[in-house]
């Protein structure tokens, strides 16, 4: 029997239809780990599911992917829902995501924690960045549903405490999922009117989901460009958004919002009786003590005694001229003497006076080392007479003038000094004062000097 071959392909789309029948592999529920995440730049996710023991390629293209509430990561544990399919150009089975989210916490809530640390790395939290409200504003522009109760509330307690205020509503959508980019745009009509001292966002309360758009990372860039300083008052007070934190000022509820846009018209009034009270006993106890002090002059010496003031003044006067006169003569000796002082010194510095000094230097320097020279060349010639003296007296010819001669043995020249360096019949040669003579021994005999 001759055995069938099949192409790889073949074999693959055989395979690819076997999973495709198979119901139980159309719908799976997987839990797992995250690795080798890659978000491309077309919008697909590519990912790894792992449990301890194994793990399968994964695929979650863009159109699943957008509606993801939070970004994946790798190490996250997810609860993924989707189909086994082949994918015939690798020949490897792989699983196909069509909905995914965290495992053991909410997505929307893991949503919130990311973009809100995100946010906080880029700055939008800083208090720096937060504008200042005005005290009392006059035009405040209101940012929410028309129908809400939300507006009724903020219309309410800000036409009690404080009436005098102008309103503005600018409708937008609070939930759904056009209430993004109507939250957005409501912001950058608000800035572009440009008549509005702040802005009120609010809107009731609700669940996380309901509340979502104020999570929203469009509606938090809207809120930290505002120009306008903008109050969140969204939800109840344990409702926290990501707006509240961008806000410059966030409020527990809508109505508190409105509270904390304006001041109370009764404690403004209560303040200004209070102003009033305090700058009628300030201007008392000014006009008191001015008046006290008006008496005590009255009473004073100068008032009293006028002429004998301006005596005294005369007196102080003259010893003050005298001092000032003692103190300029003075002054002007001490800068007469200095004056002095300079001009001899100049004259002492004067190129000329330093030529003649120093000519008076060198003449007695000169007289000086003549007469060194002098006691030096009268010591040496003394000295150089005293050795020629000592010389002519050691000198060996002065005492042969004397009668004394000199003996030399002829065979070696040697001097003799002694009647043992020589012998009988050596011939010698003795030297005088005027010559020498040739002579033989013919005899010897020791003798000391003196016998």
């Amino acid at each position: 029997m001759e055995n069938k071959y099949l192409s790889v392909t073949a074999l693959t789309k055989y395979i690819k239809r076997k999973f495709e029948s198979d119901t139980h592999l159309q719908t799976v529920y997987i839990k797992g780990e995250i690795s080798n995440f890659n978000h491309h730049s077309r919008g697909h996710m590519y990912l790894t599911i792992k449990d301890t023991n194994t793990q399968i390629k994964a695929v979650m293209f863009a159109g699943n992917n957008r509606s993801l509430k939070f970004t994946p990561e790798n190490g996250m544990e997810v609860l993924i829902s989707g189909n086994i399919n082949i994918y015939e150009p690798y020949g490897q089975y792989q699983l196909y995501i069509k909905s995914m989210e965290p495992d053991g916490i909410g997505a929307l809530y893991l949503a919130f924690e990311q973009l809100k640390e995100k946010l906080n790395k880029a700055g939008y939290f800083n208090e720096i960045n937060k504008k200042a409200l005005p005290k009392y504003p006059k035009h405040i522009a209101i940012i929410t549903s028309p129908t809400g109760a939300a507006i009724r509330d903020i219309l309410i307690t800000l036409k009690r405490r404080y009436p005098i205020v102008k309103t503005t509503l600018i409708p937008a959508l609070v939930q759904g999922d056009l209430a993004i980019d109507s939250i957005v745009k409501s912001i950058h009509r608000a800035n572009d009117i440009n008549e509005f001292d702040c802005i009120i966002l609010g809107r009731g309360g609700g669940s996380i989901e309901d509340l979502w758009a104020f999570n929203d990372v469009l509606v938090a860039e809207a809120i930290y460009k505002s120009e306008i300083p903008i109050i969140t008052g969204i939800g109840h007070e344990t409702d926290i958004t990501i707006s509240d934190y961008i806000s410059d000022l966030r409020a527990p509820t809508p109505t508190g919002a409105a509270e904390l846009a304006v001041p109370s018209l009764v404690e403004l009034i209560t303040d200004n009786k209070q102003y009033q009270e305090r700058l009628l006993r300030s201007i008392n106890q000014l006009f008191k003590f001015n008046k006290n002090k008006l008496i005590d002059l009255q009473q004073s010496y100068v008032f009293k005694n006028p002429k004998q003031l301006f005596l005294n003044k005369e007196q102080e006067l003259d010893q003050i001229t005298d001092k000032l006169t003692n103190n300029y003569q003075k002054h002007l000796t001490d800068k007469q003497n200095n004056y002095s002082r300079l001009i001899q010194n100049l004259k002492h510095q004067h190129p000329e006076t330093k030529l003649v000094n120093a000519k008076e230097k060198i003449n007695r320097l000169s007289e000086m080392n003549t007469r060194n020279l002098e006691r030096i060349f009268t010591y040496h010639e003394n000295k150089f007479t005293s050795a020629v003296d000592k010389l002519i007296l050691l000198n060996p010819l002065t005492t042969m003038r004397r009668g004394f001669s000199l003996a030399y043995n002829k065979a070696d020249n040697s001097l003799i000094k002694s009647v043992n360096d020589i012998k009988i019949k050596d011939k010698i040669d003795v030297r005088l004062n005027d010559g020498r003579l040739s002579c033989e021994v013919i005899d010897k005999r020791s003798e000391k000097l003196g016998k």
